[in-house]
Order: C-alpha cells, then sequence, then structure tokens
C-alpha cells in the first residue's frame, strides 16, 4: 500500500483563489492508475483552503461570530476542490470515494485526538480508494481548527504501516535549503531522520496557514519515527509519480524510516 499525498502547490495555483489545475491532476490520476497499486490519497487545500481560512484565522481558534461564515466558507471551498479531485479520479478509472476530517477527525490544540481509521479500512477492504483532504474540523481546546494534509499523512502513516509515504510537491525533492529563494539550495536524494533533524527550513511566500514547509517536515518526520520510509517527488514532472509507484529509478528524494 501507498499513502499519496497531492500537494496543494501542484494541483491549485496557491496564489491565485480557487484556482485548479486540471491537467496536472489528470495526469497524476492516470498516473495512479496506470501503477495499479493500493492506495489512500490525501490532498491539500491550496488556493481553495488556505486564503480564506486565513482571512478568518480559523487556525488560530474561536475568537468571533465573524470565524463561523469563515469556517463555514473554508469547508464548503475544500469540498469544492475535493470534488474537482474525485471526478479527475473517475474520469481515469479510479473509485474514490470521499472521506471528509470535518466529520471524522478531533482536533486537540491542532493536534489529532481521533480519528476515524474504520471507515479507511472498510472501503480499502472492498477496493475502493478512499480521498481526503485537508479541512476545518472542531478543536477541543480552542474551538476549531485546520487539519491539514500533512497532519493527515502522519496519522494514516501511523495506522497503515504503507510501504512508502508519498509527498507530491513541486520541486524535484528535499533540498538544503528552499530552491525557490536560495540559488545554493542543494538537492538531497537520499537522507535519513537524524540528517534531517540538521536542516534548516525557510518558507515560500504564499499563502500557508498550516506552516509551509517546515509543517510539512515536521509530519516527515513522525512518519519516519513510525518505520516508514518517505518520498518526496516532483508533481509538475510527467511520470516521476507513476515511477515511484512502480520501483523505478526517478528523480526524488527518499528518506528512510527508522
Amino acid at each position: 500500500m501507498f499513502i499519496i499525498k497531492l500537494g496543494g502547490s501542484v494541483i491549485t495555483d496557491k496564489t491565485k483563489k480557487q484556482t485548479f489545475k486540471q491537467t496536472t491532476t489528470d495526469r497524476l490520476s492516470m498516473e495512479i492508475k496506470k501503477a495499479n497499486k493500493e492506495i489512500i490519497i490525501v490532498h491539500g487545500a491550496g488556493s481553495f483552503g488556505h486564503i480564506p481560512a486565513k482571512e478568518y484565522k480559523i487556525d488560530e481558534g474561536y475568537k468571533d461570530l465573524n470565524q463561523i461564515k469563515g469556517f463555514s466558507v473554508t469547508h464548503e471551498m475544500v469540498q469544492t476542490l475535493n470534488s474537482l479531485v474525485l471526478r479527475s479520479l473517475h474520469e481515469h478509472g479510479i473509485p474514490g470515494v470521499s472521506i471528509s476530517p470535518h466529520s471524522t477527525v478531533k482536533l486537540d490544540n491542532h493536534e489529532i485526538a481521533k480519528m476515524d481509521f474504520q471507515v479507511f479500512k472498510e472501503y480499502l477492504e472492498k477496493k475502493f480508494v478512499p480521498v481526503t483532504f485537508g479541512d476545518v474540523v472542531l478543536d477541543k481546546k480552542i474551538g476549531f481548527s485546520i487539519c491539514s494534509g500533512d497532519l493527515l499523512m502522519d496519522a494514516l502513516a501511523g495506522y497503515f504501516k504503507p510501504e512508502k509515504a508519498v509527498f507530491v510537491i513541486d520541486e524535484d525533492g528535499l533540498y538544503t535549503s528552499n530552491p525557490k529563494i536560495d540559488e545554493n539550495a542543494e538537492f538531497i536524494e537520499s537522507t535519513t531522520l537524524d540528517k534531517l533533524e540538521k536542516l534548516t527550513v525557510q518558507d515560500d511566500k504564499h499563502v500557508d496557514v498550516t506552516g509551509g514547509m517546515a509543517g510539512k517536515i515536521k509530519a516527515i518526520k513522525n512518519i519516519l519515527n513510525h518505520g516508514v520510509d518517505v518520498v518526496l517527488v516532483n508533481g509538475n514532472k510527467p511520470g516521476r509519480l507513476y515511477n515511484v509507484l512502480v520501483g523505478e529509478d526517478t528523480v526524488c528524494t527518499i528518506l528512510y524510516g527508522r
């Protein structure tokens, strides 16, 4: 089994509100179908979720009534994106079913306190492909918050112990620093948790209420501690996700679990 995170920066334009990258998503759907593996798909919220969540300060928790509208609008937007992803999967022969964190996850101070894994198991047993996504959810401590795709990857990898957890991102993999702003950034083909601890991460400038690459690194460290290997692969480069899923050599970063 593989758990695949389709990053919001790959399937949407994160600088423009509600901008879905249809062609890219369709190609990734084709690669997943061609690989023919048992999978769970997680996708980021991209410009559908991060922009309204930032506007209404959803990740800071409940503070005023205006955020109630913001919570509802953000949830609507991420469900819209989820429907677009599902349509792409269905059109390419993948029986995706949506599992919304809004109704299956409870947070406690931004961390997952409870998650219904059984519904994922039952759909997998019937040969469906569960599809979940970054969403707004209730939070025991602060009222409500954001359950990012990276948090979901961590939780699902810890429960299912997949062959690999694959993060489909908009870079070739992991670098010593952010290659978008540092021309001297060095590409890392493979590494371990111990070496990963020493890296300094800089965020991009686009809006991201879930911690950007820093939040992703935290989730990756947890996944590696579960004993699961992690792959970071560029979703904008045709064929690379397929190669990762079938075990062929390709440009990517592999991080080895404990």
